[in-house]
């Protein structure tokens, strides 16, 4: 990474690191690229030389945490040729990220703050179970079909984790997917070689 690319970084994580401390004391419509600005130590012209507006840069904070989860859950199956969806285990780092960034997550998935957030979030996790995972047997309809209903059901469980203000601890979050998993899809097949390793 030349000096310039490690500029760069530095500044967007100032930027990123003001907008989620402001986040913190008042809503995102009321949040200005001045205060942003101020609170990252630049001006307004270093602002706009890495972000159009502040929604892009809200937006970049969400992927720099999706590409995370993304990578907690290929972490979930790496090594393994398959694995078992009853067993609750591998997806306990999952969920302990997302509780370990409650903030993050339910402004992203609750706030709608970006249109759409709500299906980026599932497009990052369908677009791994399609590339990577596939199921041992076939089934009679669209495999499509089956990645949106697991993809849009764990977004509904992140959603009444949220909702219940994170009550439950990441160990019984997983434990509850497991359980719903038992009653549907069972064993999971890795057919990327990424997930072995």
């Amino acid at each position: 990474m030349t000096i310039e690319d490690r500029r760069i970084v530095r500044t967007r994580k100032k930027l990123k690191d003001a907008m989620l401390f402001l986040l913190k004391e008042k809503d995102f419509k009321d949040i200005s690229i001045t205060e942003i600005a101020k609170v990252a130590g630049c001006n307004r012209v270093t602002f706009y030389s890495h972000y159009e507006d502040s929604m892009q840069l809200l937006a970049d904070i969400f992927k720099d945490y999706l590409d995370e989860l993304a990578q907690y859950y290929r972490d979930s199956y790496k090594g393994k040729k398959s694995f078992t969806l009853a067993d609750p285990t591998p997806t306990i780092p999952i969920f302990e990220f997302v509780y370990n960034n409650q903030f993050i997550f339910s402004l992203m998935l609750m706030g709608e703050v970006i249109p759409g957030s709500q299906n980026i979030f599932c497009e990052t996790i369908g677009s791994i179970s399609r590339k990577d995972l596939s199921l041992p047997e076939k089934v009679w309809f669209d495999i499509e079909a089956i990645n949106s209903y697991e993809t849009y059901a764990f977004l509904g469980l992140f959603i009444y984790w949220i909702k219940q203000g994170f009550k439950s601890t990441p160990k019984e979050m997983a434990e509850r997917l497991a359980f719903l998993h038992t009653m549907s899809l069972g064993e999971v097949k890795v057919v990327s070689g990424e997930g072995q390793g």
